[in-house]
């Protein structure tokens, strides 16, 4: 079952230029969900985890199964003056701008075991800015971990050192 056959792309989303890959056929559709899931929690044989991040919003959707699937603590990451509790945050550039991340002080104790999940890895600045997180709460990041990659946009290299994954590559 190739899990691109689920992956729709919208073409000027979310401005012009830009060519957006929407994953809701494949959240849709429960066999190629469980799929994906599947491929994702394989990529993470062997390796010890504590906790998963979910970045907000997509990376929550697979972050979650992923967590409740390996049995540890979910943490989302957020835009700005969504958690209700005391954050701190990183700044990032986007392929169409800039925003702002915020994650608990008290969600990663230092030498917690973290999986990063996130829907799709492109110019790689939001990785960047929540391996930034984990690192300043001390954290140790054992995978970067991504629905898709879109390898012409060059991410990898602002997250080199890490570990990296993706189920489907463009």
């Amino acid at each position: 079952m190739p899990l691109k056959n689920y992956i729709r792309d919208i073409q000027g989303f979310p401005k012009e230029g830009i060519l957006f890959k929407d994953i809701t056929p494949l959240l849709i559709d429960p066999e190629a969900r469980n799929k994906c899931l599947e491929i994702l929690v394989l990529s993470l044989k062997g390796k010890k985890i504590d906790k998963v991040i979910g970045v907000e919003s997509r990376g929550f959707l697979f972050g979650m199964l992923i967590a409740q699937e390996l049995n540890v603590g979910f943490i989302p990451v957020r835009k700005p003056n969504k958690l209700p509790y005391e954050t701190i945050s990183a700044t990032y550039d986007l392929e169409y701008g800039t925003d702002t991340l915020e994650i608990h002080i008290d969600a990663i104790k230092k030498g917690d075991r973290i999986l990063i999940h996130d829907d799709v890895l492109a110019t790689g600045g939001t990785a960047k800015a929540v391996c930034e997180l984990v690192e300043q709460l001390g954290g140790e990041i054992v995978q970067c971990n991504f629905l898709m990659e879109l390898t012409f946009l060059n991410g990898r290299t602002k997250i080199k050192g890490n570990e990296i994954f993706a189920a489907i590559t463009y």
